[in-house]
């Protein structure tokens, strides 16, 4: 492998959201080191330098996933996930060749929001120490679960730990989860804040913590000098959230005004993490997904887009996430849908929505400033890609079109794909039809 890499005659889009024009990219060890006319100029000055013509090509820095479940293995229900992922050597195992898929799809970050046995610790270090190839990657440990439980509803025990979750039922428990946490390693504070309850009339989750405990959380995680991210579907639990200083909130989805304007004061980062919803409602026929259900998500991007486009326009920064680890969003199949829906329903430019999967991702990896960019200085994560996603960010959706990916200066090899793997008994125990890949939807187009 040659020190230096110098990428000619694509075309670069920086990630700032700027217009993508015509430079030249040069690469030394881990970073970028010039770009346009400097990048040539210097480049002539050096020794075994390889070249990529990239005619043709955009040059951008590669996509930043903001929610993944790296952990999960494609689960296709709650069931699966709490009494059948229940051997973690295993789960590890597959979880490291789930992390080469992703990288493989032009993903060279990612923020693992929970997991299975706090498995992400050790994930994230083993591909720190080069002992597997996968993304960049910050985690979480378990969720924080009130006894009420999330969207598992009865399946969530009062107390102890579940699949991705652990019960917490009182402040100090709440403070030493939090510490226990951090101490063993944790990068973000994970909170479940709504859920469901059985005979539920409000549209959308319910908060199921206090207020006063939500800044329970945030005091404890602050101290130490961890974020915390809350899972908020409903206006409430959004706004309350952002009064009691989270640092991001997944989805915020159903915002009213007053939520609007709790978020925008605060200025938290909001993931949306539509791609599991858009997938049900683009594809759920293929795997017999109820219509009722279908109905229920095209509601509820409809019913929120507006309010986040409205956040987005006040300066309140966007960021894209999967939801990757379900049979709805298998690993490096889906990384590039949650461009498409904030282009198609929030109303975001190609650019805006490239902005929020390269650029404002940097925030979640606590790496503003060092990846998410093409420009001098920054860490060389980038992609090489046959068209333009700035006039069609559906593009990044097509693994023949991916011509270079690169983390850290290091290209990866793509073609060295990994199929899908076999049978584990009693690993899954629901086929739901089939996972939802590029391959079923080819074969059904």
């Amino acid at each position: 492998m040659s020190e230096h890499t110098l990428i000619k005659n694509g075309s670069v889009f920086d990630g700032t959201g700027s217009a993508a024009a015509p430079a030249a990219v040069l690469i030394s060890g881990e970073h970028i080191t010039a770009t346009g006319a400097d990048a040539v100029t210097q480049a002539k000055s050096l020794n075994d330098v390889a070249s990529f013509d990239a005619t043709g090509m955009t040059v951008m820095p590669g996509l930043i996933d903001a929610h993944c479940h790296i952990t999960f293995d494609e689960v296709s229900s709650n069931d699966e996930l709490f009494f059948h992922r229940d051997r973690p050597g295993l789960a590890a195992l597959i979880a490291g060749t789930n992390a080469k898929r992703v990288l493989q799809a032009g993903v060279t970050g990612m923020f693992d929001a929970d997991g299975i046995f706090e498995l992400g610790y050790d994930i994230r270090d083993a591909i720190n120490a080069g002992v597997i190839e996968g993304p960049r990657m910050k985690t979480g440990g378990y969720a924080l679960l009130t006894s009420v439980g999330g969207t598992a509803g009865g399946l969530v025990p009062d107390s102890g730990i579940i699949g991705y979750g652990k019960i917490v039922r009182t402040r100090d428990e709440i403070i030493i989860e939090v510490r226990r946490q951090i101490k063993a390693g944790t990068d973000w504070i994970k909170v479940h804040v709504t859920g469901l309850v059985p005979g539920q009339k409000k549209h959308g989750e319910l908060q199921v913590w206090s207020d006063e405990e939500l800044q329970t959380v945030c005091d404890a995680a602050h101290d130490l000098g961890i974020p915390v991210v809350g899972h908020c579907r409903g206006a409430i639990a959004t706004r309350n959230c952002a009064k009691a200083g989270f640092d991001m909130i997944l989805h915020a989805t159903l915002m009213d005004d007053e939520a609007l304007d709790a978020v925008v004061k605060a200025n938290v980062p909001i993931v949306p993490t539509f791609t599991f919803q858009a997938n049900l409602i683009d594809y759920g026929k293929l795997v017999g997904a109820n219509e009722a259900i279908q109905d229920l998500f095209r509601r509820e991007i409809d019913d929120s887009a507006g309010k986040l486009r409205e956040a987005f326009d006040a300066g309140v920064p966007l960021l894209c996430g999967s939801e990757s680890g379900f049979s709805v969003t298998p690993y490096g199949e889906w990384h590039w849908k949650e461009l498409e829906v904030f282009v198609k329903n929030i109303g975001l430019s190609p650019e805006q929505a490239l902005r929020s999967a390269t650029y404002e991702g940097a925030r979640v990896l606590d790496l503003e400033g060092e990846v998410g960019e093409i420009a001098a200085g920054k860490l060389a994560d980038l992609i090489v890609i046959d068209g333009d996603p700035t006039k069609d960010v559906t593009i990044l959706g097509h693994r023949d079109k991916f011509k270079m990916v690169m983390k850290g200066g290091r290209p990866v090899d793509l073609d060295d794909r990994l199929p899908p793997h076999g049978h584990i008994s009693g690993w899954r125990v629901n086929d739901y039809g089939r996972i939802i890949d590029r391959d079923l939807v080819a074969e059904n187009s």
